[in-house]
Formats: structure tokens, C-alpha cells, sequence
């Protein structure tokens, strides 16, 4: 295995010579293996460990683990401490999203500061084949197929050549000690549910699955640099950027083929889900003055261009992340959320609770204000509507229509317009065993 290992670090050409790297360990089976690696290398290394104090006395005693993996090697460690919970509410990040920003916020800042080449993550081949299925769900297009490259920026991942059952291998030929991340086996995250359900079952589909997959994504990888190029092309021909806005040329833009694809393409910088692409797209022969949001952006179409300019309103900006685990909100709304059992649930609500099958939501949900163009299938109709002609069949005004929230799941599908109409999404079945209940406590 460690001819393997070096023999990829050769191949991809993550470490030269003479070069020092940071070592992101947090004491699980995979960075731990990858530190070994690295010792019986003769790679000059240093380790770097977060504690985001998620789960009381676990976190600090993989710090110490560290510490004293650190230490057996004759090595530096470097530890931060954050209030993740906190830094979430704060930035309206779910967990997850919060811990990444901190995690690289802090590899970053000690790279710079002490003069380290890379930074190291172990990443194996399964988490590139977990992480193409989550973007591959969430609708990424092409830039999320590849999985996780060798290296982006700074950061090397150098165990990817390793499947899961090669750790595992490893770890009980050399007895490798290393502390388990409960989180690891919950299924309420999304790449627990991909690793412990959706994979298993390919893999019994074919058993060719995990090559199949890694040169997939090999070929997707650069199927993405010709795509990326061509996307490139295009921007520097049908944008006109200024001081304030960005004018993309709509003449321009009609005569494209894959149109909505290539628009959303464009427009993934700024934060346009696919959704919202494709009603812009639709736009392009109708009426000024349509506008279109994403969370950091604000597009308007303009007689022959569209504009994109950045949100200036904070309110128009908010969302508000909800986590498997939240038992309840108060802000922006008093919320109250509910596990029970379906015998013990209540099903005939009034509008101020909605009640979804647990095992089919996809997490995190979030709150978001109502965006022109919204559209969902309300429970008990077969087709779909926009929020804003439920909005006027509501009879709501203006500024209760700007102060409306949206509960959305990790795809932003809606699944309800708070305190008026549930979606036909994740609905209460017969075969349903666990009913999420949500209350609105108050308008």
C-alpha cells in the first residue's frame, strides 16, 4: 500500500521533493492511515486539528488522540477550537457548511503563516463516488460529476488511489490505533444514506461498480476542462461587465444551442439554481421588468439584456438552515418540530402545522423568503402552481407577501408555504413510520 500511495503522488504530481505538508487529521481510521503513510515516507509533515465542540466529550477526546498522534511522531500539532453551533447561526449556515468554511478557513491560515506547501486531506475513492451521487441529487451539473480531485488549489488529497476496504486493511495489518466518529453512522445526513444504503446496492448490481465509477469520474474530469472552456468563450462574448451590474446580451443568448444549460452555466457563480435557470430561460421573450433571485443576486430583465446585480436588501438575503436534529426555532419564525411515531400523529391539521414522512425528507431544510417564479405542487392537486397566485388567492398585500417564508428541502424544493399550504413533497403515507410535525407558533 505504500508504494501505491507513493506511486499516486508521483502520478498526480502532489509533492515535490524537499516540500512540507499540513496533515488535516481528526483522529478517524483515514487520516490517521494517511499519516502513517506519510511517516513511513520520510515525508516531512506537520498535523492540523479542528474541534468544532459538536459532540460533548467525543471532540475533546479526539483532540487528545491527536495530540498525542502528533507527538508519538515527533511532529507539530496545530489545534483550533470553534463554537460551530454559534458560527452556523450567525453566518445562517447549516452545520455541516459551517464546519467546512472553518475547517479550511484554519488549514489555509496555518499554511501561510508557517510556510507549508499543501495542505492534505484524506479523501478516499469511496468519498469522491459518495460526494458524485449528493451533487449528482443536488443538481450541480457537470463541475460536481468529476468527485473530488487530486487537487484543488492548495489542498492534496493523496489517499484517493484507496477504496474503504484498502483502509480498513490497513489499519488491521499495522493495528493502527484511531477514535470513531458516532456522526458516522447516523442516517440523517445525506452521505451517511449514500454510503450505507444507495452504494451497497450498486455494488450488488455490479461488481465491477467501484472501477466503473473512478473512471467515470476520470472521464468526466476531462470531459469538464473542453465544457469549462467553451462556457468560458461564451461569457467573454455575451457579458458586458460594469462598475455596479453585469448585462448579459439576450439576442446573443437565443441564438445558443442548450440553451438553458449553457445559462445556467453562466450563471452558477452567482448562486442561480438550475430551477431558476430554466424560468429565466423561459423569460427571454417576455415581459421587462421580471426578476429573478438567488441567495446573493437579484436578476432583472431589461427590454435586449438581463442584469444581475448583487442583493443590497439583508432581508432579501436571509435563509435559515434546519437541521435533522433542530427541535425548534425562533428565528425568523417560532417553530416548533416535532419525531412522533405515526400512530401518535395527529394528520387532519390546521394551516399553521404541516406533517411530512420523515424517512423521505431530504436534509438540511431551510427557510427562505419567496422568490418570483417560485413554484410548487400543493398537497392534494396534481399539478403545479406559483406561490405568488396563491399569494393572491390569500388576498395578502405587498409587504406580507415580501415578509413570506418558504420551507424548502436540500434540494430547495418547497414543501410548504409557512402558515398558508403544504407540498405534495415527502407527504404522510400508509406506509409511512415516522411523521415530522412542524407547528407555527406564531404569524
Amino acid at each position: 500500500m505504500l508504494n501505491q500511495f507513493l506511486n499516486y503522488i508521483r502520478k498526480e504530481h502532489l509533492i515535490a521533493a524537499g516540500q512540507q505538508v499540513l496533515l488535516a487529521v481528526s483522529g478517524g481510521r483515514d487520516s490517521v492511515v494517511m499519516a502513517d503513510l506519510m511517516a513511513r515516507a520520510g515525508q516531512a509533515f506537520a498535523i492540523a486539528h479542528c474541534n468544532f465542540h459538536l459532540r460533548p466529550g467525543d471532540c475533546d477526546r479526539d483532540e487528545q488522540f491527536v495530540r498525542g498522534l502528533a507527538e508519538g511522531y515527533g511532529v507539530r500539532c496545530f489545534v483550533a477550537q470553534f463554537d460551530t453551533e454559534a458560527y452556523a447561526q450567525s453566518h445562517k449556515l447549516s452545520i455541516e457548511e459551517a464546519a467546512r468554511v472553518l475547517r479550511y478557513d484554519f488549514f489555509e491560515k496555518v499554511r501561510m503563516r508557517e510556510g507549508f506547501d499543501w495542505v492534505a486531506t484524506a479523501h478516499h475513492r469511496d468519498d469522491a463516488t459518495e460526494t458524485f451521487f449528493i451533487n449528482l441529487l443536488r443538481g450541480t451539473g457537470i463541475a460536481g460529476l468529476h468527485g473530488i480531485r487530486p487537487r484543488n488549489g492548495y489542498v492534496i488529497r493523496p489517499m484517493l488511489c484507496f477504496g474503504r476496504e484498502d483502509i480498513d486493511r490497513y489499519v488491521q495489518r499495522r493495528g493502527i490505533a484511531f477514535v470513531e466518529d458516532s456522526t458516522n453512522a447516523q442516517p440523517i445526513y445525506l452521505r451517511n444514506r449514500i454510503r450505507q444504503q444507495l452504494i451497497p446496492l450498486l455494488r450488488d448490481l455490479s461488481s465491477s461498480f467501484d472501477m466503473t465509477m473512478q473512471d467515470t469520474m476520470e472521464h468526466l474530469r476531462e470531459a469538464e476542462l473542453i465544457y469549462r472552456e467553451a462556457v468560458e468563450q461564451q461569457r467573454r462574448q455575451l457579458f458586458h461587465v460594469t462598475s455596479t451590474t453585469i448585462q448579459i446580451d439576450i439576442k446573443g443568448l437565443r441564438c445558443q444551442p442548450a440553451l438553458t444549460t449553457l445559462l445556467f452555466e453562466l450563471l452558477r457563480p452567482y448562486g442561480f439554481s438550475s430551477a431558476v435557470t430554466a424560468q429565466i430561460a423561459d423569460s427571454l421573450d417576455g415581459q421587462s421588468g421580471l426578476q429573478f433571485f438567488s441567495p446573493t443576486h437579484k436578476l432583472i430583465k431589461d427590454r435586449d439584456v438581463l442584469l444581475v446585480v448583487p442583493l443590497d436588501d439583508a432581508a432579501e438575503n436571509s435563509r435559515y438552515t434546519v437541521e435533522a436534529s433542530c427541535e425548534a426555532l425562533t428565528e425568523p419564525l417560532s417553530l416548533q418540530m416535532e419525531r412522533l411515531d405515526v400512530e401518535n400523529a395527529v394528520l387532519k391539521v390546521p394551516c399553521n402545522v404541516a406533517c411530512f414522512d420523515y424517512d423521505r425528507l431530504l436534509f438540511p431544510l431551510h427557510l427562505r423568503h419567496w422568490q418570483r417564479g417560485d413554484r410548487f405542487q400543493p398537497y392534494g392537486m396534481n399539478g403545479t402552481r406559483l406561490v405568488s397566485d396563491l399569494f393572491t388567492d390569500a388576498k395578502l398585500s405587498r409587504e406580507a407577501k415580501s415578509h413570506s417564508w418558504l420551507l424548502c428541502d436540500a434540494e430547495d424544493r418547497i414543501l410548504w408555504v409557512v402558515g398558508l399550504r403544504a407540498a405534495a413533497v415527502a407527504v404522510v403515507t400508509r406506509s409511512t413510520k415516522q411523521v415530522y410535525r412542524i407547528t407555527l407558533k406564531n404569524s
